[in-house]
């Protein structure tokens, strides 16, 4: 992130009328806090993040004949694979309907066609309605309501069938 980056999301931040933003990025730290009132300057904290140390390997003995083998994950990810995932563009928070008191925007078995909304992604205060780009049926919704989510994090399963 350059300085020019910083200057922007200062400005944005000190529009928005947000009290305090904080934001991680690889090895960045910044926390931009505002004054509601106007009356003091904005306050800019950068700071590097600390460097991860590496995991120490540990080393596993080979399973003899009288010990079982656990059964691994794959089949499951094999049996997905036929299904397209749905990411999330962005950091923010998962909501699955447009409302408290509106209905869900697709359920489990859901029919959804190219434009569709799916869900919503509140991500400063904005609320971003995430389409669907392909159409199929919704085999699997992989988040909770109102749960956090990542950049590029699987939201749904889609069978384009």
């Amino acid at each position: 992130m350059d300085l020019k980056e910083i200057q922007n999301l200062i400005k944005f931040v000190s529009n928005s009328g947000v009290a305090e933003v904080k934001l991680e990025t690889g090895e960045i730290k910044i926390t931009i806090r505002t004054t509601l009132e106007g009356n003091s300057p904005d306050i800019t904290y950068v700071q590097q993040a600390p460097v991860q140390q590496a995991i120490p390997q540990v080393t596993v003995s080979q399973p003899t004949a009288q010990q079982p083998v656990a059964q691994e994950a794959t089949p499951a990810s094999d049996e997905n694979s036929q299904y397209i995932t749905i990411k999330s563009p962005m950091i923010g928070t998962f909501y699955r309907k447009p409302a408290p008191d509106k209905p869900m925007f697709v359920e489990v078995g859901s029919s959804i066609s190219k434009g569709d909304v799916l869900c919503v992604v509140e991500a400063m205060k904005l609320f971003n309605e995430i389409e669907s780009e392909i159409s199929g049926k919704i085999v699997k919704i992989l988040v909770d309501d109102m749960s956090p989510v990542e950049f590029d994090q699987p939201l749904f399963l889609v069978d384009p069938s």
